[in-house]
């Protein structure tokens, strides 16, 4: 049926207005919500945030995350209480089976909404809606952001809040007829309290700085600040944030205090914890996988941006990415702690940056080539690793998924993979402007949609399914107060979908010591202590090479179950204990009771 002409020339007009909004929501429904509740949650971190969230909705405590059994202060409540929400929502054994929409819808929302929003202001900076798409994929092909954003963690979220935050404030500054309007100067003062609560004060420290920065590459500190309004600013933002902290430390007390400040904020940055020892050039690094493969388009537009002049919104825009980079480069190169993950807040800023230079006509012809010839280079020597993947990907060996090479040869995504990135690299060489950039892009989310999404379901399959099925043996074969411990290989994933307290220890003789110990003198939320003669065996996930060690040898074990590489065994406490004393004879001690901040 044809439509009536004025009804047809108001459907062009809507979708005109809003077609660039439609574009970038459905790609990032295909990027980031596509089959997201088809994996199950990945070990280690997702699993305690998805925990401690179900904890909130089915207990009704809202203010403190705890998770098997302990609180949780590593991070504030905003991504607790979104998951929450969701956990609150009739059916989920038919909807949310697996745990993952829940606790990672919001990660897959914040990182469309960062989607919409660069898009929008890059489209108007610009003039280009193309544009404006092509920076919203730029950003969500990161491979940072591809891993994050379908992850239940904090840091898609904080990332986005911040994200929308300096937006917001840069929108705000907008310049018209040679004059200066602060327009909404207090919208992103509420998302940057937003920010605060999703992952505590460094959010201001990122925002601050930036901001100072921007303002002294244009010597307009004083105008900066006048504008930003950033004494009511703060005021907003604090009374966003600061009602939970000040509960918080009225009911925790100093625990509180020493593990969210004192660890996970100050020792996080001043010294090295929980192993994440890196180089001090290692940002540099991910600077540079996190644009693949637009990274040489990223450095022009870097270099361009500071080194141009700032008179149009495109200029304007494109300095303040490039403020707003650098003070994460800098900042977290300082930070004694590094995380791949800690570079999320930039990748929006590259994002404006490659499409800045994607779209300049200001820099010499040769830079400009030189640029787009790399990024085609780089695209063209992935297809052809993928492509060659029969010949390498069999030296893959990992000891958890032994029959991964073999199941992902047989699966022909690696093909479909090499045929995308080939197109990625093909492509761009026959279109000019600002369609470039998207025919750079569009093979990739193919790419996204034909092979890495079903890559990461086999790898579900293949890591995480075994020790949901351990989860389900332990409820099936449990006995009434029998405790469920997991040694060796270590997934909080086994506490979530036990829905019980687990006690996790390691390899060593030491972490023998410990279970035997602490199943007769820890008390924990759900978990009370108890001798072996009133709880004469515990059930134990083990996994084939923790149970070769010798001293799990000779404790006769009854296996329930076993799948993948794990096994369900049903130990006689008398013998566990024996074994404890016999190495207590060696100088083996427990240790559980020593402080471990990362202890779950």
């Amino acid at each position: 049926m044809n439509l009536p002409g004025p009804k047809l020339q108001s459907l062009e007009a809507w979708l005109r207005r809003h077609g660039l909004l439609l574009a970038c929501l459905a790609l990032g429904a295909a990027l980031f919500v596509w089959q997201l509740g088809s994996a199950g949650l990945v070990d280690e971190t997702p699993p305690l945030f998805a925990a401690s969230a179900r904890g909130m909705a089915e207990s009704g405590d809202w203010l403190i995350p705890r998770v098997n059994g302990l609180p949780r202060y590593d991070k504030p409540p905003l991504v607790y209480w979104l998951m929450g929400l969701l956990y609150l929502l009739p059916g989920q054994q038919l909807w949310n089976p697996l745990g993952t929409w829940a606790s990672a819808l919001p990660s897959a929302a914040a990182s469309i909404a960062v989607m919409v929003v660069l898009s929008a202001l890059v489209a108007r900076a610009w003039g280009s809606r193309l544009l404006g798409l092509g920076a919203a994929l730029a950003f969500a092909l990161s491979p940072l952001n591809l891993l994050w954003g379908r992850l239940p963690v904090s840091d898609a979220l904080f990332s986005a809040l911040v994200s929308i935050s300096l937006l917001l404030f840069w929108r705000s500054q907008d310049r018209r007829q040679g004059e200066r309007h602060w327009q909404g100067w207090w919208q992103g003062w509420v998302v940057l309290g937003l920010a605060v609560l999703a992952k505590g004060p460094v959010a201001v420290v990122l925002v601050g700085l930036t901001l100072l920065s921007f303002a002294l590459s244009r010597r307009e500190l004083l105008l900066q600040l006048q504008g930003l309004r950033v004494l009511p600013g703060l005021a907003i933002t604090g009374a966003i944030s600061l009602p939970w902290y000040g509960a918080a430390l009225l009911v925790e007390g100093q625990p509180y205090w020493d593990s969210f400040f004192g660890y996970h904020n100050l020792q996080r940055f001043s010294s090295v914890v929980n192993d994440h020892l890196q180089p001090w050039w290692f940002f540099g690094v991910i600077l540079v996988i996190a644009s693949l493969p637009a990274s040489p388009l990223l450095l022009l537009g870097l270099h361009q941006s500071l080194s141009g002049r700032v008179g149009t919104p495109a200029q304007s825009l494109s300095r303040f990415a490039a403020c707003w980079l650098l003070v994460v480069l800098g900042f977290f190169t300082l930070a004694a702690t590094k995380l791949p993950s800690y570079w999320i807040p930039a990748t929006p800023a590259a994002a404006i940056l490659i499409t800045a230079a994607a779209a300049s006509t200001a820099e010499p012809r040769w830079r400009k080539r030189a640029a787009w010839g790399l990024t085609l280079l780089l695209a063209a020597l992935l297809a052809l690793g993928l492509a060659l993947a029969p010949r390498w990907f069999p030296l893959v060996n990992d000891p958890e998924m032994p029959t991964l090479a073999a199941s992902v040869l047989a699966s022909g995504a690696l093909q479909r993979a090499a045929l995308c990135w080939a197109l990625a690299a093909l492509l761009p060489v026959l279109v000019r402007g600002p369609q470039r950039l998207l025919a750079l892009q569009l093979p990739l989310v193919g790419f996204v949609l034909l092979a890495l999404q079903p890559l990461w379901l086999l790898g579900d399959q293949l890591r995480s399914a075994p020790v949901r099925a351990m989860a389900s043996a332990a409820g099936q074969h449990r006995r009434a107060d029998e405790s469920l411990a997991m040694v060796g290989i270590l997934k909080p994933s086994l506490h979530y979908y036990s829905r019980r307290v687990v006690l996790y220890e390691g390899i060593e003789p030491a972490d023998l010591s410990n279970l035997a110990d602490r199943l007769s003198h820890e008390r924990r939320r759900g978990q009370e202590p108890a001798s072996s003669s009133s709880q004469p065996t515990v059930l134990v996930v083990i996994d084939a090479g923790t149970a070769q060690r010798p001293h799990w040898q000779g404790l006769g074990p009854i296996e329930l179950a076993r799948n993948g590489l794990y096994r369900l065994w049903r130990l006689d406490r008398r013998r566990l204990e024996r074994r404890a004393a016999e190495l207590a004879a060696e100088g083996v001690a427990p240790t559980w009771q020593l402080p471990r901040p990362e202890r779950y």
